[in-house]
């Protein structure tokens, strides 16, 4: 360790390194990176996890470290662990027999067998028994009987195929040796925590472990190996493993059973109207919480395509929270966790799903295939733990903000319950952005993507990296840091992890000149910082308004009411893609402009009748807009992409042939039709972002826009697919001949609005000429969806990815 003091408030960090558990030297400043010397005599370049000895190079050592974890020996035996008993023979069927026995399962199960046999006796069912009186009752009675065993030997079925089965000691050892040989292989810089949430998680288990309650883990979903990475934490540190919250997609030959006894348990991706599934699954739930058995769910539901956290799924957590709400269970733990990578082995197969390309089905193979890459240099894994709190407390101190009758209990009370739901998905996430730490690689792809050149020179790209560091600490946020090693060596780090397709450089010049070569795929990783920056980014893309117009100084000046309106209106715009403070605009906008203020970005002046105007300082115009250019950089793609996702409804106005009163089209095929429209703008530069093409961001732009009902999405009943049609008051005019007027037209005004914060590019500039390209290619798109033909998104475009569809850029 450095001689160098620490404050009392920084903490180091762990590294499970094999056998032994590591503490390395934190970051003590708010600046750059800082160069610590070695203390210990060995290089600073030293991997920070090593693997187990390999087969290959080392046989016998490798396989006496194999038999230590199937024999146990020390913490591998994991006997003496920190919570409830788990791993032991016959524990399947003790989880088994709890769950079907529980009161609100064998209520439910009584109640269809009653609705059954009212239904059936309505039917005639027992009229040719000529019984009356108690015959009659009698033969209810053993109808009902009957059809309750049917419905418990159904429950006992699926619950053996849903729930974990953690069976084996030996098993879980070996388990563990064979995760973390590949983890390590993956991630040869190791799995990172801090010391002191590490500890502070241990003092909360064993707290919990004493009133028998359970620790709901809550991570971000990034990847397969986060379920993967907080396991071998837990066992690691000799906590009880989670029961991992799994779709039945995963349960595929082999690799589902060997998930179901490392902890996996299994759930239908939809349970639609099935009543006694629904109830099977609250039942488990239950009976977990009941008996301090911890559970991890991912909030988000799936995988996060595009770095970023998304809105909470509340499925399984409504389930959590009924457990604790209705009072069948006293309490439980959240501990919301954050997972950074310096590189996410799905990243490439997430841009072609976004790109239209159907997604894998989940297979053996596709496991092996994906284990094939094991053996890259994939950098590190950091994972962090926010301060577990009470879920209890949480509901109570909602309950009284509520203000509720005390005669309604909280369970009951529908509205109560979606609002403490809702708040406490929004809470976890807000918890889990603020225990993220920031990744080189994120750094990297940040300064290279908020560029407004080309490319960057290797000591550029050092500087900006530090100012970004310093950048992100002062709006309360970490960077993950490296120890002893300097800023540039980090950064290098940084760029072998990326990769050569991802990141290209210039030989022959003074010196290395950096240039993104993959932009959308780097996009996952800048995703990774704009939670922290996304109320400056409203604010410059709103005095962008003005900027974008030019002339001099004096007409770059924005009245604090305009800022506030169109801040407003982009708010709301990207209510569901970003984690807004929660507190009211005007006080948010007012700290903001105060930290932009102190920043040296704008400035704010106060005419003499107290009217408030925004306007770019003197310092920043004289330092190139670097900082103001940084921000709207940041947010100019998902203005660009809610952009598209407005155009695209131009589509939906009903041609003049038009026969139904209400025409409509096939959602899919709209969605698709937009992804079509975006790729085709962007080769001809009407769009300057080809992320903005992306099908889950214009999939969240047409939620949007129906939760204003702009557009009416409607689903008949047994027919697959939805139907969509704009609003009424939404559908444009058209002229004698067929074209769509946009003057006077919502839909057009809306466009428009958002147009205003868009980046200016080369060819919009032309005014009325682009306007008329975009909505001829709109009409030449929208003309095939009326006609019935098939549009296919995943059609290759010049302009997309290299290696994919797009021309190598050059300098």
């Amino acid at each position: 360790m450095s001689a160098r003091k620490l404050p009392p408030s920084v903490a180091p960090d762990l590294s499970i390194q094999g056998n032994r558990v590591t503490l390395h030297p934190p970051i003590t400043s708010s600046g750059p990176l800082p160069e610590l010397p070695p203390t210990d005599g060995s290089s600073p370049d030293e991997p920070l996890l090593r693997s187990y000895a390999r087969f290959r190079s080392a046989p016998f050592d490798a396989l006496k470290e194999f038999s230590l974890h199937i024999s146990g020996e020390g913490w591998r035996s994991y006997d003496t662990i920190v919570g409830q008993p788990i791993f032991y023979k016959g524990f399947s069927e003790n989880m088994k027999r709890m769950v079907v026995q529980n009161v609100i399962l064998q209520a439910k199960i009584k109640e269809l067998a009653l609705k059954r046999v009212a239904t059936e006796e309505s039917e005639g069912r027992f009229l040719n028994d000529m019984g009356t009186g108690n015959d009659l009752d009698d033969k209810k009675q053993s109808r009902i009987r009957e059809i309750e065993k049917q419905l418990t030997e159904v429950a006992e079925l699926w619950t053996d195929q849903m729930i974990c089965k953690m069976e084996s000691k030996r098993f879980i050892r070996g388990a563990y040796f064979l995760a973390t040989q590949l983890l390590t292989r993956a991630y040869h810089q190791g799995v990172h925590v801090s010391s002191e949430e590490a500890l502070r998680l241990r003092t909360v288990a064993e707290e919990a472990a004493k009133k028998n309650q359970s620790i709901i883990f809550l991570p971000c979903h990034r990847s397969h190996v986060d379920y993967v990475s907080l396991q071998l934490i837990c066992y690691r540190l000799g906590l009880a493993l989670p029961t991992v919250v799994a779709g039945d997609n995963l349960n595929f030959p082999v690799v589902g059973p060997f998930l179901q006894h490392a902890g996996a348990m299994w759930i239908r991706r939809s349970f639609g109207d099935d009543a006694l599934y629904t109830t099977l699954v609250q039942s488990y739930m239950d009976t977990m919480l009941q008996n301090g058995y911890n559970v991890e769910c991912f909030i988000e539901g799936g995988r996060s395509r595009t770095g970023k956290l998304l809105p909470p799924k509340f499925g399984i957590l409504s389930y959590l929270l009924d457990s604790v709400l209705s009072g069948r269970v006293s309490d439980a733990i959240v501990c919301p966790v954050s997972t950074q990578y310096d590189k996410v082995i799905e990243v490439d197969s997430y841009i072609s799903e976004l790109l239209g390309q159907p997604k894998p089905k989940e297979s053996l193979f596709a496991f092996l295939s994906a284990s094939s890459i094991l053996s890259l240099k994939l950098g590190r894994v950091d994972v962090r733990f926010h301060e577990p709190w009470s879920m209890r407390k949480f509901i109570d101190s909602q309950t009284a903000i509520a203000q509720i009758s005390p005669s309604i209990p909280p369970s009951q009370d529908i509205t109560l319950r979606r609002r403490i739901l809702s708040t406490l998905g929004y809470r976890v996430l807000s918890d889990i952005n603020d225990a993220s730490v920031v990744m080189p690689t994120a750094l990297i792809g940040t300064v290279l993507l908020t560029l407004r050149g080309r490319g960057v020179g290797k000591a550029e790209l050092v500087r900006r990296v530090d100012e970004l560091c310093s950048r992100v600490r002062s709006r309360g946020g970490r960077v993950a840091h490296f120890g002893t090693q300097t800023t540039a060596t980090v950064v290098e780090r940084g760029l072998e992890v990326l990769g050569p397709n991802l990141v290209g450089i210039v030989d022959g010049l003074p010196e290395p000149t950096y240039y993104a070569v993959d932009r959308f795929q780097l996009s996952f990783y800048r995703n990774m910082t704009i939670h922290l920056f996304v109320s400056e980014a409203l604010v410059c893309a709103a005095l962008y308004t003005k900027v974008k117009q030019g002339g001099g100084t004096e007409n770059q000046i924005i009245s604090y009411q305009d800022l506030y309106d169109y801040v407003y209106f982009l708010s709301r715009l990207f209510r569901s893609e970003f984690i807004f403070p929660t507190t009211p605009l005007t006080e948010n906008l007012s700290a903001t402009l105060t930290a932009l203020e102190e920043e040296g970005v704008l400035t704010v002046t106060t005419s003499s009748d107290g009217e408030k105007s925004i306007t770019i300082s003197a310092t920043e115009r004289r330092n190139g807009r670097e900082n103001f250019d940084f921000y709207c950089f940041l947010i100019w793609p998902f203005i660009e992409a809610t952009w598209l996702g407005a155009i695209s409804l131009l589509m939906l106005t009903p041609p003049v042939n038009a026969t139904a009163s209400t025409p409509s089209l096939d959602l899919k095929a709209v969605q698709n039709a937009a992804q079509l429209l975006g790729k085709t703008l962007y080769a001809q530069g009407d769009l300057s972002y080809f992320e903005a093409v992306s099908k889950e961001t214009l999939s969240k732009s047409f939620e949007r826009v129906q939760e204003e009902g702009m557009i009416v999405v409607t689903k008949t009943k047994g027919v697959p697919g939805s139907r969509v049609r704009l609003g009424c008051e939404w559908i444009p005019a058209r002229d004698d001949k067929g074209e769509v007027l946009l003057e006077g037209s919502l839909l057009w005004s809306f466009c428009e609005e958002i147009s205003r914060g868009r980046r200016e590019g080369k060819n919009r500039r032309d005014g009325n000429t682009v306007k008329s390209r975009v909505l001829y290619l709109v009409q030449l798109v929208g003309d095939r969806l009326w006609d019935g033909k098939s549009v296919d998104p995943a059609v290759e475009t010049k302009g997309g990815r290299k290696g994919k569809n797009a021309p190598s850029p050059r300098l």
